[in-house]
């Protein structure tokens, strides 16, 4: 009985991260001979599993706001979490990189490498706005979840939330198959990026937050040994994308806004060096898989709930 109601306490968020963090779990166990966090990152999913379904059945009969809060949004934090444990694994899981299969599809399609293509367009000031747009990615991420609480729709609340979660798990799938640094990596001096693509005022510290948040620290040579394999699909595109949807779908005030800055966001991808145009189509396509199924996945786990109640 207390297994069941457990089970109905879980969202569909809470059940993707959940699978997620044991199929994690079991590809760490698997490859420990390479992976040397192993241990550390299986122990530390079988903690936050656990934390999961605590305040899971907690926050079910819960007055407590703090509890609330956490319950909600844990899955942002998780995201990151998972994003930095996938840095751990794919590397020495997958020491081959994908970008030269990349590259040639690019090159297949366009007759040149489009990051090239678009220096011939470059100006400061386009660099600077298509720096920030991409800088604005978590925001507008999370702008949507805050305009939905605010309004109280907690339904659609939800609903995004699972599209947004399960968007990502599937887009670092990814890029445990297809691992790829990227073509400021590739194609381009990355200690020159700054120089040969400069903006106005924000560009250059932007970029730095960037790199930061992909485990690169400034000064270092051989910056390709610390770059996230993150390139395909972009999961810039792909999540935009997702963002855009729950925020016309839903009507939401902000989503002119966010079209504009999510139109810019998914063109800076490719200006700004981060993506082949390839990463982006990809990323098109894990949109729609992600829309598809996960509404699919999302009805189905809502009559399991409703049918566990009169059993």
């Amino acid at each position: 009985m207390k297994v069941r109601k457990l089970l109905r306490s879980l969202t569909t968020s809470d059940l993707a991260t959940i699978v997620f963090l044991i199929a994690l779990s079991l590809l760490n166990a698997l490859f420990s001979n390479v992976v040397r966090e192993w241990m550390l990152l299986v122990g530390s999913n079988v903690i936050l599993i656990v934390l999961i379904l605590f305040f899971a059945g907690k926050a079910k009969n819960s007055s407590s706001r703090v509890v609330r809060y956490i319950r909600d949004w844990y899955p942002v934090p998780m995201i990151f979490y998972v994003f930095k444990e996938t840095y751990l694994m794919v590397h020495p899981i997958h020491p081959q990189d994908f970008d030269w299969l990349l590259i040639d599809i690019d090159r297949w399609l366009f007759g040149t490498d489009p990051t090239h293509w678009l220096m011939t367009f470059a100006h400061p000031v386009a660099t600077e706005i298509l720096q920030i747009s991409y800088a604005c990615y978590y925001i507008i991420l999370l702008s949507v979840f805050f305009e939905l609480d605010l309004e109280k729709r907690h339904t659609e609340y939800f609903r995004g939330a699972f599209l947004v979660v399960y968007g990502f798990y599937l887009s670092y799938v990814g890029y445990i198959v297809l691992p790829a640094v990227g073509p400021r990596f590739m194609l381009h001096d990355f200690h020159l990026l700054n120089n040969e693509l400069p903006g106005l005022f924000f560009t250059n510290a932007l970029r730095d937050f960037v790199n930061a948040g992909e485990s690169i620290p400034r000064g270092v040579s051989n910056v390709i040994e610390f770059a996230q394999r993150d390139a395909f699909p972009s999961g810039h595109s792909q999540l935009t994308l997702v963002i855009l949807y729950i925020a016309f779908t839903n009507r939401l005030r902000s989503r002119w806004v966010l079209l504009v800055v999510g139109s810019l966001l998914i063109i800076s991808t490719v200006y700004l060096r981060y993506h082949y145009v390839i990463d982006v189509i990809a990323g098109v396509a894990f949109f729609f898989f992600t829309i598809w199924s996960g509404k699919k996945i999302d009805s189905w786990w809502r009559k399991v709930k409703r049918k566990s109640r009169y059993q």
